[in-house]
């Protein structure tokens, strides 16, 4: 494993390197590029459009930078064709880069993904995706080709463009139905669903509904005892959406929250931190700053932004905090929490930042 970790055992190169820089989606990596000439850029551009370095593929998105980065160095889309005869993750990420590409002039790529309409495996997915960008006049004359190619079959989203358009699909014709009238069942009482909860006996699938129940209800004290014994069950992760529901609670978690994240496990600690974060006061910072420094240390990618989200309400109280955020913005692979560093660097220490907002710009 590299100094900055790696995603699916893809190892990052130094984060002071083009590569590294270009991997991890930040602006820098954009700028330079750009200011190479093409023979020296195409080797590391290519690099990272053939190969998806993002660290969280649900919410890192690298569509338009890497489209952009195509475009700005001066270079042939060739790879990016090259990964619609992938699979559908890779058919996807290219669709994203060349719809774009076409949008900013590149009759190039429009036509490519026209054809892969045409011909390709993944061909429903790419119509449907094109269609939700593009101007109807681009892709309005596929309707006959889109008709052949179901072969009677109904189109998956048929509810969406472009197959409402050409009234394909399910919506297309039948009988209205006339209203129901809707019973509207108000669930248990809350003190049901906190019983549930608080019963060791209870089946997980029931203490997770009841958990749900609660979240559309206003925010309920009676479960701050409960908390402990539903984040830490045999080391396992703490029931889906405990946490928020903890942070809908506000300050009156606090006192609670303190001691969770002082001496609870691993759920229990990071639930209370969060509460610190979003509520606490300055006797709170320093558990914050030392979480904030133990995420670095450990590489954790994945939630530090909470913390500089948190550590920023201090302003200059949390200046000491500055050298840690300003690693992980640099650092960091996981883009989709990079803008709460920068903010919590502005509200802390602002002096000097004029650079990293030029660059965030190209992120």
């Amino acid at each position: 494993m590299s100094d900055d970790g790696s995603a699916d055992d893809q190892v990052y190169a130094s984060p002071h390197s083009l590569r590294g820089l270009l991997q991890r989606g930040r602006g820098l990596g954009a700028l330079r590029a750009s200011r190479e000439p093409p023979e020296t850029s195409a080797a590391p551009v290519y690099e990272v459009v053939r190969q998806d370095w993002r660290w969280d593929s649900q919410v890192d998105d690298r569509q338009l930078y890497l489209a952009r980065l195509i475009r700005e160095s001066g270079l042939a889309p060739d790879p990016v064709f090259a990964l619609l005869a992938g699979d559908g993750d890779d058919c996807e990420r290219a669709t994203g880069m060349l719809e774009l590409l076409a949008l900013s002039g590149s009759a190039e790529a429009r036509e490519g993904l026209r054809e892969y309409v045409r011909e390709g495996e993944h061909w429903g997915d790419v119509l449907e995706s094109v269609a939700g960008v593009w101007p109807v006049e681009w892709w309005d004359d596929l309707a006959g080709v889109a008709h052949d190619r179901l072969g009677g079959d109904e189109p998956r989203l048929w509810r969406s463009e472009p197959w409402v358009r050409w009234r394909v699909g399910a919506g297309r014709s039948g009988p209205v139905r006339p209203p129901r009238t809707h019973t509207i069942d108000v669930g248990p009482s809350s003190r049901r669903l906190l019983a549930v909860l608080a019963d060791g006996g209870s089946a997980y699938g029931a203490k997770v509904q009841a958990l749900r129940a609660l979240a559309g209800r206003p925010p309920e004290p009676a479960l701050i005892p409960l908390v402990p014994g539903l984040a830490e069950v045999n080391g396992e992760p703490p029931l889906p959406g405990l946490g928020a529901a903890v942070r809908r609670l506000g300050a009156r978690a606090l006192p609670q929250a303190r001691a969770w994240a002082a001496d609870g496990g691993q759920w229990l600690s990071w639930i209370g931190t969060q509460v610190l974060a979003e509520h606490g006061g300055a006797r709170d910072l320093p558990v914050l700053m030392a979480e904030l420094s133990a995420h670095e240390k450990a590489r954790q990618w994945c939630g530090p932004a909470r913390l500089a989200d948190g550590i920023a309400r201090f302003g200059s109280a949390a200046a000491e905090a500055a050298p840690v955020l300003r690693r992980l913005w640099s650092r960091t692979p996981h883009s989709y929490e990079r803008p709460a560093f920068l903010k919590a660097l502005a509200a802390v220490a602002p002096a000097g930042l004029d650079l990293a907002f030029t660059e965030s710009l190209w992120d």
